[in-house]
């Protein structure tokens, strides 16, 4: 008795491996110059991507008094504002893998890589 094949449906396609890039920093420029670097990486070894997706900002607000111990009205508040960006590499080679691995990136940039 012969197995029956599995199809994909009409919609759907074959399962494609893919690269899931997501970097976050606390300055929106450092973060803007590092997925320009890691694009035109990208694009330099001949592969396709989708991105970068902006991601919402995180922010983080913490509010200290002014005073030890009296001035309870006399607060200041500070916020940390978290910048994320996604980048998906569609089918990558080993020399994109390779090519990322090497790469330079300014301090403060925080990468994930899944596969």
């Amino acid at each position: 008795m012969a197995k029956p094949t599995v199809r994909p449906a009409a919609g759907e396609k074959g399962i494609e491996q893919k690269l899931r890039i997501k970097i976050s920093a606390y300055d929106h420029k450092v973060i803007d110059a590092s997925c320009k670097q890691i694009i035109d990486t990208v694009i330099r070894q001949g592969c396709e991507l989708v991105g970068p997706v902006p991601l919402p900002t995180a922010i983080r607000k913490y509010t200290v008094n002014r005073s030890s111990f009296v001035h309870k009205d006399a607060r200041e508040q500070y916020e940390m504002r978290t910048h994320k960006r996604l980048i998906d590499i569609l089918s990558p080679n080993p020399k994109v893998i390779d090519a990322l691995t090497n790469l330079n990136l300014p301090a403060g940039v925080d990468i994930e890589i899944k596969m």
